[in-house]
């Protein structure tokens, strides 16, 4: 008996097995119905939902089948059945599985061993599900190898995918090469294909291209849809060209496309990336009449708007109407995000935080715009403790800080004069692999000026330029108000130089902070020949121009120069702001003009500049300098009225006008108001109010006064002091002031000649002959020298008041002191002697050390003859 091999049997197929039986021919036409049934069946989305309770997270998931294994043709399935290596996995796991994969590997060895790559129908799939991921690389290593394939076949679709793929990533020159390539691939381009390529261009800024292909589009004789319209209008917007974006709305609907509420969204942010704010708000009143309503981005775009308006109370409550229940647009993370800016933008600190606290409460989760918003507001206050808490918390949200995070926390150390920790931040940014950018090196430019260390500004720029960057006009500002600060003219004039030759031309800014640089040193002729540099260049001046030379004359008791440049200002039609009306008035009151100061006061008011604290505070020193305290007390008044909390300033201005009118008892009264309000007291209302009680003779709320002031004396100026003893003295409490030199003496306080004088004086009014001698004990043993008057009145109080008896002591302790003060004298000339010929001994010594080293260099660099 003929027996089969067992190999043999094992290598056919199943169907070689089969009986013999007649084949039947089928001719009925295929079911399509059954077909596009069996297809949405097998690429239907299927959600998943996994939920981690320990750390409070959910993740959704969506997972697509695609054709397995059972539907593919069935001489690949007999050949896939016998290979081990071939997997059925789902179109999901496969973009998973790619994903995976890194830079370099294998990918084409993964694709290779899934099963469903026999299915033509799956591809459109796979590219679908892989540009959605949104890695480039992933996408076309993946499609160059579905183009390998012998059952592939070229698809519009996928060349569209592919395209808007790279367009979101403003990727234009690769998504231009696929739109030609799909043609050589005899795929032609349809309206979606267009749309993708209109996009790529308008998100790159290039509308002119955007435009031509447009041109190309009608053609090729396909009918644009709104959406080609729509990327149309938003690649003009984009750019900032809002009036093309205009005029290609007006086409659309002159073509018959009325718009719909995405090209309303597209014409706004047009507005809003042209700057022209007042217009968004005007087409959003015109939208409103439409049949369209508003949804989150609208209203999103509307407070942004709002916000660079000023008009934050509208935003303020498109926000709240938002937040109100049963509102059909709520607010996103981009609403809060531009509320958080607002309240930033406003110097709000306590709102920002508590918006930022409502994002995470809602169930929101912050993106890195949100954090940064966050992290500026506290960086534009020099918050830096709270900055980096941020930064920190950002990190820990596993977001990667990017260039704005590190220039806002080194923004926020360089405000708190904390240069050392920016410096740290900027290297961390570097090592980081960031590159930090022109506004984080104007950044650290501006945390070194503003703590006085101007030679690591400049270094800075120096870095700034070897790193590539040309510095701008922010940098040289920057550097400009650093010198003002340093006090440091010579580099004033090396920074202007320094910008010449970059070729960085001088706007108003600039000219402002070099003229108030030169006006802080006190170099007045300087300041005025730049202004008219300025003028000469056609550089328009502003107010802070103005208020700068102004105030800076003022300060060198220029009056009537001041004046001049305020004529100038009124003649160029300049607005004035409140810090030009304050300088102004001040000018007008150190001249003694009360009716001028009277008249810019009330112009001031009628231009609709509403007076604040300084404002009122000059015109209070100007009444208090004419002796007018009725009119003082009035404005005092008028300024509580208008909401205006007035400070220390002001009170003492008023308080010196009460003293000078002779109604001192006001003073205490104000003083009370002053604890009610809790407005701190300063060294100048102590001074008006132990003024008031001299003139009252009010000796027991002096003590009360001074027992007060006790816990300040090391802060307390020496004029304070002196005035506070002297009106002791004059009281005949010569023990009480003895006490209260004493207690300042302990607080370590500062005294100087007047307040030994003061109690010299007081001290013989009353006979006190020996402390009077004690107290010329304390001078000579502090190394002030008394004057030849206060031995000479020692001396003559001896011979009338003292008696023979006490005359010779007298007379003896006297000599003892002059011979002690002149031998101190002695010490102190002999000191200072030997202390200068001690540093030219050493100086010569160090030049000769220096000639030897130099001989010694030259004697080696010379060769034998």
């Amino acid at each position: 008996m003929h027996t089969v091999p067992m190999a043999t049997l094992v290598s056919q197929p199943p169907l070689l097995h089969l009986p013999h039986s007649k084949t039947r021919i089928l001719c009925n036409k295929p079911n399509n119905n059954n077909n596009k049934k069996s297809d949405s069946a097998a690429f239907k989305e299927k959600k998943h939902v996994s939920v981690d309770y320990d750390s409070g997270t959910h993740n959704l998931s969506t997972h697509i089948g695609g054709f397995r294994k059972r539907d593919i043709p069935k001489h690949h399935r007999l050949r896939v059945e016998t290979e081990r290596f071939q997997k059925d996995w789902a179109v999901s796991d496969v973009v998973n599985r790619v994903y995976q994969l890194r830079r370099g590997d294998d990918i084409d060895g993964v694709l290779n061993r899934w099963v469903g790559r026999f299915a033509r129908k799956n591809f459109p799939v796979l590219i679908r599900e892989m540009t959605a991921r949104g890695s480039v690389e992933h996408c076309m290593q993946v499609f160059r190898w579905m183009k390998t394939l012998k059952n592939y076949c070229a698809r519009t679709d996928i060349y569209n995918m592919l395209i808007r793929l790279h367009a979101r990533h403003s990727l234009v020159d690769q998504a231009r090469g696929l739109f030609f390539e799909m043609q050589e691939w005899r795929c032609k381009p349809d309206a979606e294909s267009y749309n993708a390529l209109i996009n790529a261009h308008g998100r790159a800024g290039q509308w002119r291209w955007a435009m031509n292909i447009m041109d190309d589009m009608l053609r090729a004789a396909i009918p644009p849809s709104r959406s080609t319209y729509n990327n149309l209008i938003n690649a003009c917007g984009s750019s900032g060209n809002w009036r093309e974006a205009l005029k290609v709305c007006k086409k659309m609907t002159d073509n018959g496309v009325g718009p719909d509420l995405v090209t309303h969204n597209i014409v706004l942010s047009a507005y809003k990336t042209g700057a022209q704010y007042s217009k968004a708000l005007s087409y959003f009143e015109l939208m409103k009449g439409t049949n369209i309503r508003p949804d989150t981005t609208t209203l999103n775009i509307v407070i942004y708007c709002l916000v660079k308006l000023g008009q934050y109370g509208k935003a303020i409550d498109i926000f709240n109407s938002m937040r109100d229940k049963g509102a059909e647009c709520r607010p996103d993370i981009v609403t809060f995000t531009s509320i958080i800016h607002l309240y930033s933008v406003s110097g709000q600190i306590d709102n920002c935080t508590a918006v930022f606290n409502t994002i995470l409460a809602e169930g929101l989760k912050p993106n890195i715009v949100s954090y940064n918003a966050l992290l500026g507001a506290y960086a534009s206050h020099g918050m830096c403790t709270e900055a980096a808490s941020v930064f920190n918390e950002m990190k820990k949200s596993s977001f990667r800080p990017d260039v704005v995070s590190y220039t806002s926390l080194l923004n926020a150390y360089g405000r708190s004069r904390h240069p050392k920790k920016a410096r740290e931040v900027f290297d961390r940014m570097k090592a980081n692999h960031l590159k930090p950018n022109l506004v984080s090196y104007n950044a650290l430019i501006n945390a070194y000026g503003s703590s006085g260390l101007l030679a690591e500004a400049v270094e800075v720029l120096r870095e700034m330029e070897q790193d590539g960057i040309h510095p701008n006009i922010v940098s040289i500002c920057t550097l400009l108000a650093a010198c003002g600060q340093c006090g440091q003219k010579v580099k004033i004039d090396a920074i202007l130089s320094a910008a010449k030759l970059r070729g960085i031309e001088l706007n108003t800014i600039a000219y402002n902070s070099a003229i108030g640089s030169y006006m802080n040193l006190g170099e007045h002729e300087k300041a005025i020949n730049l202004y008219q540099s300025m003028r000469k260049k056609k550089v328009k001046p502003d107010s802070v121009t103005y208020n700068v030379l102004i105030s800076g004359c003022c300060k060198m008791s220029k009056y009537s120069e001041a004046l001049t440049f305020f004529d100038e200002m009124v003649d160029l039609k300049i607005p004035m702001s409140k810090e030009v009306y304050s300088s102004v008035l001040c000018a007008y009151n150190k001249k003694g003009q009360l009716t001028e100061a009277e008249s810019v006061f009330h112009s001031m008011k009628m231009a609709g500049c509403p007076p604040d604290v300084v404002t009122y505070t000059a015109m209070l020193h100007a009444y208090s300098a004419a002796e007018n305290w009725e009119k003082a007390c009035e404005l005092f008044q008028e300024m509580e009225i208008n909401g205006i909390q007035p400070d220390a300033i002001a009170c003492s201005a008023l308080m010196r006008a009460f003293n000078k009118g002779g109604h001192p008892s006001r003073v205490l009264i104000l003083a009370e108001l002053m604890r009610e309000k809790k407005i701190p007291f300063n060294d100048a209302i102590f001074f008006e109010m132990v003024s008031a009680c001299s003139l009252l003779q009010d000796w027991r709320t002096t003590i009360q006064l001074i027992k007060v002031i006790e816990p300040s004396f090391p802060r307390l100026s020496v004029g304070l002091k002196n005035q506070l003893l002297q009106i002791m003295g004059r009281s005949g409490k010569t023990e009480a002031m003895m006490k209260l030199f004493y207690k300042i003496i302990a607080s370590n306080g500062d005294v100087n000649f007047d307040t030994y004088s003061i109690l010299l004086k007081n001290l013989l009014s009353v006979g006190s002959w020996r402390k009077y001698i004690e107290v010329l004990q304390w001078m000579v043993d502090a190394r002030v020298r008394p004057s030849s008057q206060m031995y000479l009145d020692i001396s003559c109080f001896a011979q009338k008041s003292g008696g023979t008896e006490y005359a010779s002591i007298i007379n003896e302790r006297i000599e003892l002191l002059k011979r002690k003060a002149r031998e101190e004298d002695s010490r102190s000339k002999l000191r200072d002697t030997h202390s200068t010929s001690l540093l030219v001994h050493r100086t010569r010594a160090e030049n000769h050390r220096l000639l030897e080293s130099k001989m010694a260099v030259t004697h080696a660099v010379v060769p034998d003859c």
